[in-house]
């Protein structure tokens, strides 16, 4: 069975026109109910006012018609007068007049008395709320105090008026102020509309200038007519563009020097194999295509290389999650698997273990990049030479070192070899020139720095100075659960 209550997606889009009406005419919807209420509470009250006033009147003119002639109290009140005081065409009034005892002296026995059946101090007109012959009456009161020589204590003067009269005239209050309101709210409502149209056209404006442009056109926005309101969100979009064209730049020069590396190692492919279709003799034709052989290994080293760049640059790449993981593991298998190309070059590749070491990174972009500095560190090795490996935690940091004692390298020259195809003055390597490239990128990608320096203790020596590839880690701490804490017993 479906759940009838629909959920709403986060990831659905929202009017942002849609949003902020609703935002302004969601409180006029609550406070319209909380304004009628007010209004009916106020109208009854502006309304009562009048009536209650009369009611006033009436009380204080029956207490001055009463006698206390001969030690009782009566109402000295002609018949034409008491009709007058009932005389209304909408609403009854009725009237009575009780001594202390609780015995009628005048009026309508029927009118209800006040529960507390007691003087009020200073003769005050009270007011009250009360059922007659099942209609809803107002009553006024006072306590009339009778001469101190008289045996009445007090006399009660009431007058009692039904309140269809106070009814009209608050219907009629609130309809002068609800009824308006209905034409008032609707036309609120269009205005908003037409004001948050008005208000969002800088907004749409902004959105044309940008559909419009070209799909090459990366310049940023100009700010001159953009809101205030606005001008942070076009500068994060400027900044957005900004490093678009850096990759765009960059990919383009990228392009452009994978292409010219291409070329050489294309063009010598093409000319060994012109040279071997002229060529009769076996000899001859074997030697041009062992030149063929070593061309096609180059240029698929070349290749290679590219591909891995464009690996560590990728940022599906660059974006997988790094696991804690053992570097001085890693660097023993990596350096294991290149045993044989050391020998066959007559170079000693040693390993130094370290122990465990821990970083946090991506297995497979490591060993790409300790391939690469074992292969830069090989092939400026001479035969005879040796290449050392180590991997050591030092404090807050892992260091991972490549030593070698080729051909050393100048300062000035330490600074540009981990730029894209950049190759050492008078170096003979074949390399591709971006070996030390991929690994700056891979070495970025775990927060780490690459540096290639002159070995300081093989400086004196003018043959094989050699020197030390180094990327700095940020060592990995596991995080330690806290201990829980011990159980309070009853035992001392």
């Amino acid at each position: 069975m479906k759940n009838p209550r629909k959920k709403e997606n986060p990831d659905s889009q929202r009017s942002l026109f849609g949003e902020i009406l609703d935002w302004m005419l969601a409180p006029l919807l609550f406070v319209w109910p909380i304004s009628i209420a007010f209004t009916h509470y106020f109208a009854n009250t502006v309304a009562s006012f009048p009536y209650d006033q009369s009611l006033r009147e009436h009380v204080t003119a029956l207490s001055r018609q009463i006698d206390f002639t001969g030690g009782k109290p009566h109402l000295a009140l002609p018949g034409v007068a008491q009709l007058f005081l009932r005389s209304d065409e909408t609403d009854s009034v009725y009237f009575h007049l009780l001594d202390s005892d609780g015995r009628l002296i005048a009026g309508d026995p029927e009118l209800p008395v006040p529960k507390d059946f007691t003087p009020a101090t200073g003769g005050a007109i009270q007011f009250r709320e009360d059922e007659f012959r099942g209609q809803t009456l107002r009553v006024a009161s006072a306590y009339v105090t009778p001469p101190s020589t008289q045996s009445v204590r007090w006399v009660l003067v009431e007058v009692g008026e039904t309140t269809e009269k106070r009814s009209q005239l608050a219907n009629k209050i609130i309809a002068s102020v609800i009824l308006p309101q209905f034409v008032i709210i609707p036309l609120a409502v269009v205005l908003v509309w037409f004001g948050l149209s008005q208000g969002l056209r800088p907004l749409t404006r902004l959105r044309d200038r940008i559909a419009s442009r070209r799909e090459a056109d990366l310049s940023p926005i100009a700010l001159g007519r953009v809101p205030e309101e606005l001008r942070p969100l076009t500068e994060a979009f400027n900044s957005v563009l900004a490093r678009m064209r850096q990759n765009v730049n960059a990919q383009r020069r990228f392009i452009a020097d994978a292409a010219h590396q291409m070329r050489t190692p294309l063009t010598g492919l093409k000319t060994q194999a012109q040279l071997a279709m002229r060529e009769s003799d076996p000899i001859e034709l074997r030697h041009a295509l062992r030149q063929i052989l070593v061309g096609v290994n180059r240029a698929s080293h070349l290749v290679d290389q590219l591909l891995a760049l464009a690996r560590a640059e990728a940022s599906e790449q660059a974006e997988q999650v790094r696991i804690p993981l053992d570097l001085d593991h890693l660097l023993r298998g990596v350096v294991e698997d290149w045993v044989v190309r050391a020998l066959e070059k007559g170079i000693d590749l040693g390993y130094e273990p370290a122990g465990t070491v821990l970083i946090q990174g991506n297995a497979f972009l490591l060993r790409e990049m300790t391939n690469n500095l074992l292969d830069n560190a090989l092939r400026h090795t001479p035969a005879g030479g040796r290449v050392t490996a180590r991997a050591v935690a030092q404090g807050d940091f892992v260091l991972l070192e490549i030593e070698d004692s080729g051909v050393g390298i100048s300062d000035e020259d330490a600074h540009k070899v981990f730029d894209r195809f950049y190759r050492v003055d008078g170096s003979d390597s074949d390399g591709s020139g971006l070996g030390l490239a991929i690994v700056r990128e891979i070495a970025e990608v775990h927060q780490a720095a690459a540096s290639l320096r002159p070995n300081a203790r093989n400086a004196a020596a003018v043959e094989s100075p050699g020197c030390t590839a180094r990327i700095v880690f940020p060592v990995y701490r596991p995080e330690v659960p806290p201990l829980p804490e011990p159980v309070q017993t009853g035992f001392a």
